[in-house]
């Protein structure tokens, strides 16, 4: 298994405009899938819930909104880097979180340390470990649900 860079960043679960609450969620990302990052979410009461979206989608939507499919991420105010909302969608249902930007912005630090940016290709064996990754996010699926 390649190397990894994780962190722990408590987020606002955005329930309703009413009702929020503060979540742990990690932040991983492992050279044997170099283009991605996970998220997983520990919602009270709940199963952790795992979500895989590109890293350049977070890396871009610190700074400006992004994302047009199941996973959008924007700055809570245009023009500042305060804060984040990250947006994820399944069908009709749809969770809303919000994060400040200094520890998002730590991380990707990290991961760009690790793999710079646009340096992902060169990791060698890519194919082989993106089964690996696959392999392991079917399994953290079926483990999950």
């Amino acid at each position: 298994m390649g190397e990894s860079v994780q962190a722990e960043v408590m987020m606002s679960f955005l329930v309703s405009e009413e009702l929020s609450f503060r979540i742990p969620v990690e932040l991983r990302y492992e050279t044997c899938d170099p283009y991605a990052v996970r998220l997983t979410f520990h919602l009270p009461g709940d199963a952790p819930v795992t979500w895989a979206f590109g890293r350049e989608l977070l890396i871009d939507g610190v700074g400006r909104p992004c994302g047009d499919g199941d996973v959008r991420i924007a700055p809570a105010e245009a023009d500042t880097l305060g804060e984040v909302l990250i947006r994820l969608q399944v069908g009709v249902d749809q969770a809303l979180f919000r994060s400040s930007a200094a520890p998002l912005i730590a991380f990707l630090d990290r991961t760009d340390k690790l793999v710079p940016l646009g340096q992902e290709g060169a990791l060698g064996d890519f194919d082989a470990h993106l089964e690996e990754a696959l392999d392991r996010i079917l399994a953290e699926e079926q483990s999950a649900g």
